[in-house]
């Protein structure tokens, strides 16, 4: 098979680079991985921070990518990357900062789609937030990595919280799992086989 020569993917937050020629270059990394028929790499903690800055105050048409670099391109879980994600989504859902190509609302969407990790402790909270409840209800509603924060969810719904109330039955019923679309009636498969001990680790994101 051919090889293809790959540059350095810039960082989205390198600071000596205008706006343009970084998102061109992220572009630039895409294709050129795609050519290896290989996915992009996801975003690391240095370049989401970067990512938030062109968020903030986006380059003219660029809105739609980079709203796709956040929602598709960042690491779910508890990497660092999705640390600083979730600190900028959850200052939005809060108040406590601004975006014009994210409302409140999208901004609990968002966090929703991260499926569990530091997502969570303001999913939780806003579940007090009369306006943004329901919404976060709806997204922790089918979240599965809970761990702890599930007795936070159990203290509000015994303080009277209708949604965290709704929240614990809905995990009850496994909602998350029957609302899903019915299994296709053939699924093909890429079986990975490692000689020797086989586990988890061959295929787990985790540093360690």
């Amino acid at each position: 098979m051919r090889q293809v020569r790959t540059r350095p993917f810039t960082p989205i937050a390198q600071a000596n680079l205008e706006e343009e020629t970084v998102l061109q270059d992220y572009r630039n990394h895409v294709e050129e991985r795609a050519a290896q028929n290989i996915p992009p790499k996801p975003l690391n903690a240095e370049q989401v921070a970067g990512l938030v800055d062109l968020l903030k105050n986006p380059p003219a048409g660029e809105g739609d990518f980079l709203l796709e670099l956040l929602s598709e391109r960042v690491p779910p879980g508890v990497d660092e990357a999705a640390y600083v994600k979730a600190g900028f989504l959850s200052a939005i859902a809060k108040g406590e900062d601004s975006c014009e190509l994210i409302s409140k609302e999208k901004a609990v969407e968002l966090l929703g789609n991260m499926h569990g990790g530091y997502n969570i402790a303001t999913l939780v909270e806003l579940l007090d937030d009369k306006a943004l409840a329901p919404l976060a209800a709806k997204e922790l509603k089918h979240t599965l990595l809970m761990f702890d924060a599930y007795h936070d969810v159990e203290e509000k719904h015994k303080a009277g919280n209708e949604h965290a109330t709704d929240i614990i039955k809905s995990w009850a019923e496994g909602e998350w799992f029957t609302s899903r679309k019915l299994m296709d009636d053939k699924i093909t498969y890429t079986v990975f086989k490692v000689t020797g001990e086989t586990n988890t680790d061959d295929l787990s994101p985790a540093p360690d």
